[in-house]
């Protein structure tokens, strides 16, 4: 799976790009309908993918099941990578060469959204199923879905067992933390938590009611000095006084390695660190399969009901129709397979969180892929707005969440960045 990291690219940055080159476009305009004209009745509709994550047998179950379906179409699918998607996308979207049906960070998602570069297509929302709700909300605006989910990621609870007693899990976000400040010692985090780990942060006010912004009316009420959002960032500022030994000023990169030093008891991180954390000796990225990573097990962060786990941010992809396709009906049909059981099974067996909630039975039996399946269950994600990727550009979250981490008053800290926020948003 693509990690979430990288998937995080700006829309804002997506903005100023429309005047670059066109690269990769390979439709067959020729042989659709045109825009507003009459839908042809043979034609190529291009489906561009991002990078390697999707399955070569979903890839081949898309093209086969739309091909037998629509006789004298076929269908052409494009691999572009991560840096496509920024630098390019725009500019073929807004192109009379556009492709049909594109695959996106779910962040990314509103930036194009907001500049009218994908189709409304709320027609086929009933044909889809349950969907995860994090990925449906990211391609979802002013009440219209625009891009459905295709897969999801988000963060798991990472230990080896010959740290962590496996017996006795937390149950409750404060029995974590309370386990956390157990384990810890000089030598080791009990929570590994650093400052500007900002993604980490939400679940502690999201488990209590809180949330980072909320819409009224039209104008954006930021919410982190709600008594909820300061429930949660009280236990978090517990965890960064108590529980752990991470630099206060650090970030969530990298790790894995003081995990694969033997310095961490739990590590809340993206499901793909696994691989990282259970990488060889002598790979190009060493981790640690003999010693920390040999006994590698997970469990979805708990919520503050016992047996519920925590809303975690939900990273992941949303497949949309462009605006531009003039093949706009056969397009949607391609979204339909790509969200069907058959399909999204196959994603869930590659160890991919499916968008479709009933395929999370396909998932490995693993503790990895269940407890990352079990917990994007109840995720969430940022404000659905253009200007949020003007907030995290700021970085006054994480400038925010160092202050906590030094020891400042929540709510006064809370008080500033609500006041920020909300100057971003409503500007």
């Amino acid at each position: 799976m693509n990690s979430t990291k990288s998937k995080a690219l700006s829309a804002a940055a997506l903005l100023g790009i429309a005047g670059l080159a066109l690269a990769g476009c390979s439709n067959d305009g020729g042989s659709k309908g045109g825009s507003g004209g009459e839908p042809a009745e043979t034609g190529t509709l291009t489906v561009w993918l991002v990078g390697t994550d999707t399955p070569q047998e979903a890839r081949d179950l898309l093209k086969s099941t739309f091909e037998s379906a629509h006789d004298g179409w076929t269908l052409e699918l494009e691999e572009k990578t991560w840096a496509d998607v920024s630098e390019n996308y725009v500019a073929a979207l807004q192109s009379n060469d556009a492709p049909d049906v594109v695959e996106v960070g779910n962040t990314q998602a509103i930036g194009f959204i907001d500049q009218g570069l994908f189709a409304d297509i709320g027609d086929i929302r009933g044909d889809l199923g349950d969907l995860n709700p994090g990925l449906e909300a990211a391609g979802t605006y002013d009440d219209t879905f625009y891009a459905a989910p295709y897969y999801a990621g988000g963060r798991v609870v990472f230990y080896s067992s010959d740290t962590v007693d496996a017996e006795d899990l937390p149950t409750t976000l404060e029995e974590y933390v309370e386990q956390g400040i157990g384990y810890r010692t000089d030598g080791m985090s009990g929570i590994y938590a650093p400052g500007r780990d900002w993604y980490n942060m939400l679940p502690y006010i999201w488990s209590y009611g809180g949330e980072i912004a909320v819409d009224d009316g039209g104008t954006w009420d930021a919410q982190f000095s709600s008594p909820e959002s300061q429930q949660g960032l009280k236990l978090l500022q517990k965890v960064y006084e108590e529980a752990t030994n991470a630099p206060t000023d650090g970030d969530e990169a990298d790790a894995n390695v003081p995990f694969c030093a033997g310095e961490v008891a739990f590590l809340s991180a993206p499901a793909w660190m696994a691989g990282s954390i259970t990488a060889p000796a002598d790979a190009e990225n060493p981790g640690c399969a003999d010693t920390f990573g040999k006994n590698l097990h997970a469990f979805p962060l708990p919520g503050a009901t016992a047996g519920e786990p925590a809303p975690i941010f939900a990273g992941g992809s949303n497949i949309a129709v462009a605006q531009l396709s003039d093949a706009p009906e056969m397009a949607k049909e391609a979204v339909k397979i790509m969200v069907s059981k058959d399909y999204q099974d196959l994603m869930a067996g590659a160890g991919l969180t499916p968008a479709l909630l009933e395929s999370n039975a396909a998932l490995p039996d693993n503790d990895v892929a269940q407890s990352q399946a079990e917990a994007l269950a109840v995720s969430k994600s940022v404000p659905t707005t253009p200007k949020w990727q003007e907030v995290e550009a700021s970085l006054i979250i994480q400038d925010s969440l160092v202050r906590i981490a030094q020891g400042e008053d929540t709510a006064k800290v809370a008080e500033a960045l609500d006041a920020r926020i909300e100057e971003i948003l409503n500007g």
